[in-house]
């Protein structure tokens, strides 16, 4: 069984355009009752990332289109397709194609870009923590509860203290009991 990994950066390949899908476009094309303009479907080489779905119908595509001369033409993605509209295979042929294939070279290096640098962020984050868990461990790991010499050298007069006033409550009491007198 084959699994299949998406990973980002360099790895996976640029989002392009392989080829238009024949079967959707007008049937009657090529004769007299063929269609000036029309959406021709042409397949993504990977399916688009949700970054880069957003660039391709965002406003920089519209302005870049109006301004190769296809103020008319409109791009949608529908799952693995580009759906361009308002258009025909001899304008795709003489250069809106190439418009196309560059607008989407210029989104996949600008997401990618946008990918790597949030990965070196987060790696630059984990590291920044993982130093700061460290420096707290050591630093707690520096605490020593011991007792100190004051308090040691104090604690043994007052437990030599004690042990003469038991001492001396131990003779009081045998002092009572009688035999001191004889």
């Amino acid at each position: 069984m084959e699994t299949q990994t998406r990973t980002s950066g360099a790895d996976v390949a640029g989002l392009g355009l392989g080829s238009v899908l024949v079967g959707s476009l007008p049937a009657a094309l090529l004769t007299d009752h063929a269609p000036e303009r029309y959406t021709v479907e042409a397949v993504f080489t990977r399916r688009p990332e949700r970054d880069e779905m957003t660039e391709i119908l965002g406003s920089e595509t519209r302005d870049r289109l109006a301004k190769a001369g296809y103020p008319t033409v409109e791009v949608t993605v529908s799952d693995r397709r580009l759906e361009i509209a308002n258009t025909n295979l001899e304008e795709l042929r003489d250069g809106l194609a190439e418009v196309l294939a560059d607008r989407l070279a210029e989104i996949t290096a600008g997401v990618r870009a946008r990918q790597d640098a949030a990965a070196v962020k987060f790696h630059h984050a984990a590291e920044s923590e993982q130093a700061r868990a460290a420096a707290v461990a050591a630093l707690a790991e520096s605490i020593a509860f011991q007792v100190s010499a004051s308090a040691e050298s104090s604690g043994s007069e007052r437990d030599q203290a004690a042990g003469a006033a038991k001492d001396r409550e131990r003779i009081d009491s045998w002092r009572t009991e009688g035999g001191h007198g004889r």
